[in-house]
């Protein structure tokens, strides 16, 4: 179950209360600790091909659309 189902669950159980705390028991998402589903893009929401370096945190599609207002510049 992706993180958006869950919480478009979360809305409609909210009434229910009993349903609820039953159904965070056992359907909350994974707790990531390793691996690529960790790091998120803090712009777009990507997984992969992920740029940390200087607490940077993008994809690199994001990071080449805002790569000149972060204050980098292109070699060639």
């Amino acid at each position: 179950m992706t993180i958006k189902e869950f919480t478009k669950v979360f809305k409609q159980l909210d009434a229910k209360k009993s349903k609820k705390k039953k159904f965070l028991k056992h359907n909350s998402p994974k707790i990531r600790t390793t691996g690529i589903g960790l790091r998120r893009c803090r712009r777009c929401g990507r997984f992969g091909a992920h740029i940390r370096c200087y607490g940077i945190q993008m994809c690199r599609m994001c990071f080449r659309e805002d790569a000149k207002k972060i204050g980098f510049k292109k070699f060639s």
